[in-house]
């Protein structure tokens, strides 16, 4: 059930990622953290959310923020005030993997705990 009802939230925090990657520069919010660091949360947010939202399909999930990452980040290519980097590609990636990675656990733990609440005791 909840992994419905996050779908619509990863869609948008992709569209968010794709939309501060890819504007000019000057739109680019600016935080208290290192640029790395906003990287970095950012996948690991939307990796987490999507994780959760796609249980089943996490392996596809990993591959279409990893390499998504890097697709993303070539299309600053087409700003002229932006200039895509292997770097922050090897940022976001990496953060893309801990965010599912931690999404799997939370959603495995989710699972068991359901299960024993649904097994009647015995005795």
């Amino acid at each position: 059930m909840i992994s419905r009802l996050l779908r619509p939230l990863a869609w948008l925090l992709l569209a968010a990622i794709i939309f501060v990657t890819v504007s000019p520069i000057d739109l680019r919010p600016h935080t208290i953290t290192t640029v790395d660091g906003d990287r970095a949360l950012a996948y690991v947010v939307a990796g987490f959310v999507f994780a959760i939202a796609y249980p089943r399909q996490w392996k596809l999930v990993a591959l279409f923020l990893i390499f998504g990452a890097l697709a993303i980040e070539s299309l600053q290519y087409l700003s002229p005030t932006r200039h895509a980097r292997l770097h922050d590609v090897v940022v976001k990636a990496a953060g893309a993997a801990l965010g599912i990675l931690a999404g799997r656990a939370v959603y495995r733990r989710l699972q068991i705990r359901q299960r024993i609440k649904t097994v009647p005791a015995q005795g």
